[in-house]
């Protein structure tokens, strides 16, 4: 992994956390700095998640659990980050879109 290549990363998904701000109820983001802030949280707690609890609740396990946890994952970022607020349902349907768009768009970041 490149440097380039991270910072491209996390501008694109500031850039979908931003879009899922307009579409999603339940999930807001203030601005394109708190989405950046918001993206970096997010992998953030991910890495440390998946560090402390392995790899099986990964949302690349593209299994329940790790879906749940995504859906935690960005539930608690919202404590970190100023302008963001959540709520189970948009944790839950914030997590659904991530999901679709990691699985059509693959990264290696991750």
């Amino acid at each position: 992994m490149n440097w380039l290549g991270a910072v491209v990363r996390f501008i694109v998904s500031a850039l979908v956390l931003l879009f899922l701000s307009f579409i999603l109820p339940g999930f807001q983001v203030g601005g394109f700095l708190n989405a950046l802030l918001a993206a970096v949280v997010i992998a953030v707690i991910g890495w440390a998640v998946e560090a402390v609890l392995g790899r099986r609740v990964s949302p690349q396990a593209r299994g329940v659990l790790g879906f749940l946890t995504a859906a935690v994952v960005i539930w608690v970022a919202q404590f970190f980050v100023p302008a963001m607020t959540v709520t189970i349902l948009g944790a839950l349907l914030a997590a659904l879109a991530i999901g679709l768009v990691d699985a059509v768009v693959p990264t290696e970041l991750r």
